[in-house]
């Protein structure tokens, strides 16, 4: 009986430190389904923002709804830097400037329409159309000027004077763009800046 009864005590000596450590391992199993969508939260729910190095697959779809005509004797009349400048109401922490949502490539105010006086042209393509790439694929890097007249690789640009206010804060120097053709304005590109996400119209002046 003693023999037994030692015999017994040892077993369930060996035995229940094993038996626990099994719960835990199936406790383990049973929690980890619950942290793995911990780890995915960040890429599930990431919002790439506006800007930072990111380039839109295309550019804005044309408006279908235009914006009412202004009178007449304002349409043919060049917008100048003392016209007051809509902001573009968005999201909190975005710029007020015309810019794209890097998580859809959504134009955020591009919709005016092709009746905007802002961006009449009495004569468009005055001098010629660009004939660099166009879109995604074509970067091009600032090499000095203003908005006035600004040089990306021996092609020259001057942004829409309604615009100015909307390009105050980048690098002529040294920040990348995109040229995108502007489906709505006769006359017009669209230049992306990929570091600040925003952007603005512009002429082409020639090479």
């Amino acid at each position: 009986m003693n023999k037994f009864a030692g015999f017994l005590a040892v077993t369930l000596i060996l035995f229940v430190p094993a038996f626990c450590q099994r719960g835990d391992d199936q406790k383990g199993g049973a929690d980890q389904p619950h942290s793995q969508p911990q780890q995915r939260a960040p890429q599930a729910n990431a919002e790439h923002g506006v800007g930072n190095g990111h380039i839109p697959a295309h550019g804005p779809a044309p408006t279908r709804m235009a914006h009412p005509a202004a009178p007449a004797q304002h349409a043919a009349a060049p917008a100048t830097q003392g016209q007051p400048r809509r902001t573009v109401p968005d999201q909190p922490g975005h710029p007020t400037a015309p810019h794209v949502h890097a998580e859809n490539d959504q134009w955020v105010g591009h919709d005016t329409g092709p009746n905007d006086p802002h961006y009449h042209l009495d004569h468009p393509w005055e001098h010629g159309h660009f004939t660099g790439g166009i879109g995604a694929q074509h970067v091009y890097r600032l090499h000095g000027g203003s908005r006035d007249r600004f040089d990306i690789g021996g092609f020259f640009f001057q942004v829409a004077p309604y615009d100015d206010d909307d390009c105050g804060d980048w690098n002529w120097n040294d920040d990348d763009i995109v040229i995108y053709a502007d489906p709505d304005h006769i006359g017009w590109y669209l230049a992306y800046n990929t570091r600040l996400g925003t952007y603005v119209h512009v002429q082409y002046l020639g090479a």
